[in-house]
């Protein structure tokens, strides 16, 4: 049995543990009907949504790409978006979440892009998104998020687009297709590790911003 299929059977279990109930037909979201089978992409950005995600978007198990950027949700992330292992697009930045990362994003194995941005998210950046080995895209800036970037993360290779926060570890070296890298207004600190230098320097990422918006040592020079 393959990982995804795995995770799918685990979430479909914590759903019936969370009391979680999906009409066999569909689910309503923010006044609008869903089929379960047939909805696919979901894309509500800028439609001045408000109040908490439902756990109910966690029913529409065949979603793989859900939208809902710059609104004014509020609340936490709900586990149940775990849920959606078809997932390949996740953008809920622009919004007013709070709490943590659920660890249950880890679940979703097939996203290429993940953009958490500009929220009110705290805690740290949880290790199971070191799951996510398609990842091409990590937006978790302008959040309260606490905390080193876990070692893990360096097991996605895929990523070209980062937007980390904490101190850079040096594994980060490791991400050898970046070539976009938001580091500003990160409340980052400590030196710029020379393995992250190598980076820097192959691949022509930009710093003197970086350097001066934060409160790094450069050590590349």
């Amino acid at each position: 049995m393959n990982m995804k299929k795995i995770y799918t059977i685990l979430s479909l279990f914590l759903s019936l543990l969370m009391g979680q109930e999906c009409d066999a037909d569909g689910v309503e979201l923010w006044g609008e009907w869903y089929n379960i089978e047939s909805t696919t992409l979901l894309g509500l950005w800028s439609q001045e949504l408000t109040g908490s995600i439902p756990p109910e978007i966690g029913c529409l198990r065949n979603l793989e790409w859900l939208r809902l950027g710059n609104n004014q949700l509020t609340g936490e992330i709900p586990p149940e978006i775990g849920n959606l292992t078809n997932l390949t697009d996740l953008h809920l930045g622009f919004n007013q979440l709070t709490g943590e990362i659920p660890i249950e994003i880890g679940n979703l194995i097939d996203l290429d892009y993940l953009n958490l941005r500009t929220n009110q998210l705290t805690g740290g950046i949880p290790l199971e998104l070191g799951n996510l080995k398609n990842l091409t895209v990590l937006a978790l800036m302008y959040n309260q998020l606490s905390g080193t970037i876990p070692s893990r993360l360096e097991s996605l290779t895929n990523l070209n687009d980062n937007h980390p926060i904490g101190e850079i570890p040096p594994n980060l070296g490791s991400l050898t297709n970046l070539n976009y890298w938001h580091l500003e207004e990160h409340q980052l600190k400590g030196e710029i590790p020379l393995e992250v230098c190598d980076l820097i320097k192959s691949n022509n990422l930009y710093m003197p911003n970086i350097i001066r918006e934060n409160n790094l040592i450069n050590t590349c020079e």
